[in-house]
C-alpha cells in the first residue's frame, strides 16, 4: 500500500514540522468558522475541531495516551500592580476567574474599548508541551516532532544528565535537558550538496600573509603534483580491475591547494575592499578571479580531485590576473620568472611586483584587522567535509518563521540545552501554548475531551 504524504497541500493538515510545505499551508489555510454554520451539529464540530487540532498537537501520539494526559484544570495567572498589591490584599482581582469583576462600562465616554480576556482555551494541549520530544522541539534543537523523537530514542538527549530514551517522559518544573549538539547541527542547519563536498558555496577565509609570491607557491604545487601524477597512473595500471581484493586508492591530501585558494581569494576581498585607487577594470578582475575561485575550491572536496588539475587552473587564473597598469603579457611573464629567483631579485622589484606594496599603514591595517575576523570565522565555523551538513554550518531554509521560544523554555544554544522552568500558563490577552487555531477552535476541542467516557 502507498503511503501517505506527510505534507499534502490539495488537503491541508497543519503540522508541528519547519517543513516548507508545512509553512506553505499554514500561510494559506483560513481560519475555520465552525460555529457560524446553522448545519452543522454541534457534535461534528467538536469532532472536527478535534481532528485538526490533534493533527498538530502530537500527531504522532496516540489517542489513548493523549486522553490520559487530558487535564481539566487551565493553568493561568493574573497581572497585578506591585504597588496595588502592595496596599491591597488583592481579593478585587481574584474575583471573576482571577481576571477581576467585570464592570459596567462608562457610556459617557467617546468610546468604549472592549476588555482583553484571558484565552483559557488555548491551554487545552498544555499538558502536552510537558513530553520531551515536544519540548525538544518547541527550544528549536530539532526540525520537527517527529526527528525529536528520534533524537530520544537514539539516546541523543539527556534529561539532568542521564540519557532518556523515552520521548514520553514528562518534564517538572526546573528539568534540565540536553540534546548532542552534532544532531543539533544536523537538524537545523542547511543540508548537504550532492557530490558530498559540502557547500558549493563556502566562503573565503583569510589566511596569514606569506612572504614568497602567491604564483611562485601556485608554480611549485603543481610541478610536485606533476611529480606524483606519473607514479599514480603507473600504480593505478598496475592493479587488476577484475579482482575483488584490489588496493583501495591513495588518499590525496587537498588541505595545502585548497589553503592556498583560500588565501589568494581572501587576499582579492581585501584588495576590493580597502584599496580605493584600483580603477574599473581591476576592480572586474579581482570580483572575477573571487567568483571563479568558489567553484574551483568546491571541486577541491570532490574524491576525484587531484592537486596537479586544480593547481594548474589556479596557476591559468593567477596569471590572468594583472593588477598592475600595464598589460603587457611578456612583462607579466618576466617579472613571474624574476619572482621565482628571489636571492637576484632586489627588494625595490619585490615590492613593485606586491600588490600590498602600495597600501598605506592605516589600510594594512585595517586589512590584518580584517584578515583576524576572517581567520576567528574559519575556526570557529570551519568547512568539514565529513560533517552530514552543509559546511561552513548554514541555517536551514524557512527557518526564520518557526524561530521563537516559548516562555517557560530558559534555552542556551551554546551548549544546546534548555531548563522547562515551569507549566505554560495563561495570561491577560496571550496564552504560553503556541497553536495556529483560534480559541473557538480550541474551546471546542476541549469541551470534546471534557465528555465522560
Amino acid at each position: 500500500m502507498k503511503p501517505r504524504r506527510y505534507h499534502g497541500l490539495k488537503r491541508p493538515k497543519l503540522r508541528q514540522s519547519w517543513n516548507k510545505y508545512n509553512l506553505y499551508n499554514l500561510s494559506r489555510t483560513p481560519q475555520p468558522k465552525m460555529h457560524i454554520s446553522d448545519g452543522v451539529t454541534f457534535f461534528q464540530q467538536k469532532w472536527k475541531a478535534k481532528g485538526m487540532l490533534r493533527d498538530y498537537h502530537g500527531e504522532h501520539v496516540v489517542e489513548r495516551k493523549w486522553v490520559r494526559m487530558f487535564s481539566r484544570r487551565l493553568l493561568s495567572v493574573a497581572e497585578m500592580d506591585t504597588q496595588y498589591m502592595a496596599k491591597s490584599d488583592g481579593s478585587e482581582l481574584a474575583a471573576g476567574r482571577g481576571s477581576g469583576r467585570d464592570g459596567l462600562p462608562n457610556w459617557s465616554n467617546g468610546s468604549v474599548y472592549k476588555r482583553t480576556m484571558t484565552p483559557y482555551m488555548q491551554m487545552t494541549f498544555a499538558p502536552m508541551e510537558r513530553r520531551l520530544d515536544i519540548a525538544v522541539f518547541r527550544a528549536m534543537f530539532a526540525s520537527s516532532t517527529r526527528q525529536a523523537r528520534q533524537f530520544c530514542v537514539h539516546g541523543a538527549v539527556r534529561v539532568n544528565g542521564k540519557v532518556m530514551p523515552y520521548p514520553a517522559y514528562r518534564l517538572n518544573p526546573g528539568d534540565m535537558f540536553q540534546v548532542d549538539p552534532e544532531r543539533v547541527l544536523y537538524a537545523t542547519g542547511a543540508p548537504k550538496k550532492d557530490g558530498g563536498a559540502g557547500s558549493s558555496k563556502k566562503r573565503s577565509s583569510a589566511g596569514d600573509l606569506e612572504e614568497d609570491d602567491p604564483e611562485a607557491v601556485l608554480e611549485e604545487e603543481a610541478a610536485d603534483a606533476a611529480e606524483e601524477t606519473p607514479e599514480a597512473a603507473e600504480a593505478a595500471e598496475e592493479q587488476d580491475p577484475e579482482t575483488t581484493d584490489a588496493a583501495e586508492p591513495a588518499v590525496v591530501d587537498m588541505k595545502p591547494t585548497r589553503k592556498q585558494i583560500q588565501e589568494l581569494a581572501a587576499r582579492a576581498k581585501s584588495i576590493l575592499a580597502d584599496d580605493e585607487s584600483l580603477g574599473v577594470g581591476q576592480k572586474r578582475k579581482l570580483r572575477q578571479f573571487v567568483k571563479d575561485a568558489r567553484p574551483l575550491l568546491s571541486r577541491t572536496g570532490r574524491p576525484g580531485a587531484t592537486p596537479g588539475e586544480i593547481a594548474d587552473e589556479l596557476a591559468t587564473m593567477v596569471s590572468g590576473l594583472n593588477l598592475s597598469e600595464s598589460s603587457d603579457s611578456s612583462s607579466s611573464t618576466e617579472n613571474a620568472a624574476t619572482r621565482k629567483q628571489p636571492s637576484s631579485s632586489s627588494p625595490s622589484s619585490a615590492n613593485n611586483d606586491d600588490p600590498m606594496s602600495d597600501l598605506s599603514e592605516s589600510e594594512r591595517k585595517r586589512l590584518e584587522r580584517r584578515m583576524a575576523e576572517y581567520l576567528r570565522e574559519e575556526e570557529e565555523n570551519p568547512w568539514d567535509p565529513s560533517k552530514p551538513y552543509r559546511t561552513p554550518w548554514r541555517p536551514r531554509e524557512y527557518m526564520a518563521p518557526f524561530a521563537f521560544i516559548p516562555k517557560y523554555l530558559e534555552v542556551n544554544h551554546n551548549v544546546c540545552a534548555a531548563v522547562y522552568l515551569r507549566h505554560p500558563v495563561a495570561r491577560v490577552g496571550t496564552a504560553e501554548v503556541p497553536t495556529p487555531f483560534p480559541a473557538a477552535v480550541n474551546q471546542l476541542a476541549f469541551n470534546w475531551y471534557l465528555r465522560r467516557r
